[in-house]
């Protein structure tokens, strides 16, 4: 397996993956895999990768700015995916930790993932890649007529932002 950026002729297989996670009902509010120009609209151009096997897309991950402010600029979300029949064998973890690498390469400070308290695997793969759980967002959004919480992850660079210096423009 390896790890190498996403090309858009990847969308169709990223899409279905992401699919698979939105049916498990744990991994999104999303109910519908989004189109290619709204995932492309809604993710950095930066920092998009696919895990692959034998020519096969196993799983992606992806960041997302959290706000057009610029002093957020440095700050996005994450997204990470992976096949059913993948999971278990390390997949997310290498997509993961090969993001964190793609962040800081693209002047990202730090990362955040809101997470289902249900997803226990996303929130262990989070926490073995150096996220901390920062809160738990009660009834954050409603699912399908039901409230559901998020917890809410984060992970600051320690080479990226590091400076106490005050910017001056």
């Amino acid at each position: 397996m390896f790890i190498r950026k996403f090309e858009q002729s990847d969308y169709p297989f990223v899409k279905d993956i992401y699919q698979q996670g939105i049916d498990t009902g744990n991994a999104t509010f999303q109910l519908k895999a989004k189109t290619w120009d709204e995932w492309n609209n809604s993710m950095h151009s930066h920092s998009r990768i696919v895990a692959v096997e034998n020519n096969t897309i196993l799983g992606w991950a992806a960041l997302s700015p959290i706000s057009n402010r610029e002093v957020y600029a440095g700050v996005a979300e994450v997204s990470v995916y992976v096949a059913m029949n993948a999971q278990g064998q390390g997949v997310g973890q290498k997509l993961l930790s090969a993001l964190i690498v793609a962040s800081e390469a693209n002047n990202i400070w730090m990362l955040q993932s809101a997470i289902f308290p249900e997803n226990k695997g996303s929130i262990k793969l989070h926490k073995n890649t150096g996220f901390r759980q920062v809160g738990l967002r009660e009834k954050l959004g409603k699912m399908n007529g039901v409230w559901r919480d998020v917890v809410l992850m984060e992970r600051r660079s320690k080479t990226v932002g590091t400076s106490d210096t005050p910017e001056v423009n």
